[in-house]
């Protein structure tokens, strides 16, 4: 049977291949960009974090207010532009494979 197939049918098997392979790579690929802001913005609200060394001390962690703002900024935009690269990815997503993301 497989080797009677007609030009037809092997052009709609190479093409509900193609679609199920390109449907599963770009939701993987919106799953990693919401990962990523995810972690990033774990990352940012770690660097507010000036607890002390360990439960028993006063001593608080050391803070740079300079390297603090730097990184926060960098943060930032890096989660801005995740944000809007993502949301561009979701909505190209469910146009071309019209499903909801």
């Amino acid at each position: 049977e497989s080797l009677q197939r007609n030009n037809d049918q092997i052009r709609e098997d190479r093409a509900r291949t193609i679609g199920e392979d390109s449907e599963l790579i770009y939701r993987r690929k919106v799953e990693d960009i919401g990962l990523k802001i995810k972690r990033l913005e774990r990352e940012q609200e770690g660097l507010i974090d000036i607890s002390p060394l360990d439960r028993n001390s006063l001593t608080f962690a050391d803070f740079n207010p300079e390297a603090f703002v730097q990184k926060d900024m960098e943060l930032s935009l890096t989660i801005r532009n995740l944000n809007i690269q993502l949301e561009v990815t979701q909505k190209r997503f469910e146009y071309l494979f019209g499903k909801t993301f």
